[in-house]
């Protein structure tokens, strides 16, 4: 469950980072391999925070590692955060924005993804996305 302001018992496992990858109206999506957790679903380039990395950091790992992506720390937007409590674990959920002018070229790691789209958040909103990026396109999208 989603949560604007952090819940009473909180205790987050970890942080995790995500990106709105912007062009042309678009977002770029990424369709998750059947292997990894919430498999077969659609979701945006995200992770993990790593020791010793702070937001800005983990998410331009994330971009270039899931997408082969380059951006600078200056063109991110930083969007919001939310507090995550699923019944086996909390954490906290950092949304980033990275609009570009120009489509890059996407290579995606098939380690982890099997292909990715650029869609309308209202068509992305059409797809199984990863559990509650739904909520999560609606509060930064404002829709």
């Amino acid at each position: 469950m989603i949560h604007k302001n952090k819940p009473d018992d909180f205790h987050p496992k970890f942080e995790v980072v995500s990106c709105y990858i912007e062009n042309n109206g678009k977002i770029l999506l990424l369709h998750r391999q059947d292997h990894k957790p919430e498999g077969n679903t659609w979701g945006l380039p995200a992770g993990k925070i790593d020791a010793g990395e702070n937001e800005f950091t983990a998410m331009l790992r994330e971009i270039a590692e899931e997408t082969g992506i380059k951006a600078k720390a200056e063109e991110l937007e930083y969007l919001d955060k939310v507090y995550v409590k699923y019944p086996d674990y909390h954490f906290i959920y950092h949304m980033f924005r990275l609009a570009l002018s120009k489509c890059p070229e996407v290579k995606i790691n098939n380690q982890e993804h099997k292909e990715y789209k650029w869609l309308k958040v209202e068509d992305a909103l059409r797809l199984e996305l990863i559990r509650d990026l739904d909520e999560c396109i609606k509060i930064s999208y404002k829709l």
